[in-house]
């Protein structure tokens, strides 16, 4: 169940009505929607929790994380401004959404979402990239967790945050890292430690230095790329494709 208690918020809008009839990508179904806002720390949905609502990430970060049995947390992605939270398969939500800053949101509830896409020829492919994009993020931290060492798993984290940057047209290779390294560590199946340790080498090997309190300044990308496991030309072609790579994020 969505926790309604924790937005301030105008009437949940779960009538296509509110919505531009021919929307030309997902995005432009939550034009004209309410915003929503949610504090620091607050939660958006639980895992199990019927999957009434999609959402479009408007300002702000969220970490997605699931517990397993023995109460561990396992984040498995962080989502940002332009991203859209919710589209699932299933008629329950198979992870939590937690705000890591305040941020601001928009929802469509589900049974409009699935009518609008169904009638769209325009959406139906962009829903089908996004889970096919999904899937494949999926992969890229299976074979994180199961094949990297500490510092290739941090260096990969920041080549994906990177990506991120340069998908949203700046060029200044400076990354925000909203998340604290806790969640950095729950995501990278790490302790706390390793990734300040590991963040401290990049340091010192002149690869990134701190930008301020929670971003940092990328030095050196084909470097960056090398000890992430990635070659220079792998590294190089994947920050060329990431202007194109937008209307993939999940």
């Amino acid at each position: 169940m969505l926790q309604n208690a924790n937005f301030h918020h105008g009437k949940e809008a779960t009538n296509v009505a509110f919505i531009d009839r021919e929307p030309h990508c997902l995005l432009g179904l939550f034009k004209k929607l309410p915003i929503e806002r949610l504090a620091a720390g607050q939660s958006l949905f639980f895992e199990g929790d019927p999957a009434k609502g999609v959402f479009e990430v408007v300002e702000g970060s969220l970490r997605i994380f699931k517990i397993i049995s023995d109460g561990r947390r396992v984040i498995t992605g962080f989502l940002h401004a332009g991203d859209i939270i919710g589209v699932s398969l299933k008629d329950r939500y198979l992870y939590s959404a937690e705000a890591i800053t305040d941020i601001r949101i928009r929802r469509i509830s589900r049974k409009s979402f699935d009518a609008e896409v169904a009638n769209s020829p325009e959406l139906r492919p962009e829903v089908f990239a996004r889970l096919c994009d999904e899937m494949a993020a999926a992969q890229d931290q299976v074979v994180l967790l199961s094949r990297k060492n500490a510092e290739e798993r941090v260096c990969t984290f920041l080549l994906k945050e990177l990506l991120r940057v340069l998908c949203d047209g700046r060029g200044d290779l400076v990354i925000e890292l909203p998340m604290t390294r806790l969640d950095i560590a729950d995501y990278l199946g790490l302790t706390i430690e390793t990734v300040s340790r590991t963040m401290t080498k990049l340091n010192k090997k002149a690869i990134v230095v701190p930008a301020g309190r929670h971003s940092i300044r990328i030095l050196k990308r084909s470097g960056l790329a090398q000890l992430a496991g990635n070659d220079d030309e792998n590294g190089g072609s994947r920050m060329e494709m990431a202007p194109h790579l937008k209307s993939l994020r999940h």
